[in-house]
């Protein structure tokens, strides 16, 4: 009798949590963001690459790799422009630098790409701009060598985890 008693205060704690959780005003998606209720649209401009070494398709792939981390991972809808929740910026750096140097040589044996971008979000259903942010983020992949042999998929790799970055500031703020 003391267990079942025991199981239904459990049972009527997590219905009252999940009340009280629903009528916050703040969405929980299953990725774990909290979006607000009246944000309904994102927009995403061109990430222009202004970085001294350029991959040719970098500008593009960054720019719908944010727009399709976002879709798939929020309820919002993609505008073409002033979207709820905005986000602009450059890609500032693409550097290839060693990373660690093989014994009795002078050369490589493995090397780092890596990628900075400078993004700048605005929040405009936040009238106080507290959660607009201007940041830049990096982020680096390890690899043995040439890039070239290797340069899409590392770059489809980092811009993954820039991405995931960029969403959880945004919309986790971590």
């Amino acid at each position: 009798m003391l267990k079942r008693m025991t199981k239904m205060k459990f049972l009527l704690l997590t219905v009252f949590m999940l009340f009280i959780i629903q009528g916050c005003g703040v969405r929980y998606s299953l990725g774990g963001s909290k979006i607000p209720d009246n944000m309904k649209t994102y927009s995403v401009s061109f990430f222009e690459n202004i970085a001294p070494l350029v991959s040719n398709t970098l500008s593009q792939s960054f720019t719908e790799g944010l727009k399709e981390r976002i879709r798939t991972q929020s309820r919002l809808s993609q505008v073409n422009q002033d979207g709820d929740a905005h986000f602009e910026g450059v890609i500032t750096a693409y550097t290839i630098a060693p990373a660690a140097v093989e014994a009795g040589t002078d050369m490589a044996a493995l090397n780092r790409l890596s990628i900075t971008v400078k993004v700048k979000y605005i929040n405009k259903m936040d009238d106080t701009g507290q959660s607009d942010f201007e940041q830049s983020f990096t982020q680096f992949k390890e690899f043995r060598g040439e890039v070239s042999n290797q340069e899409s998929t590392l770059n489809t790799e980092i811009i993954k985890m820039l991405t995931e970055d960029i969403f959880n500031k945004a919309f986790n703020n971590w």
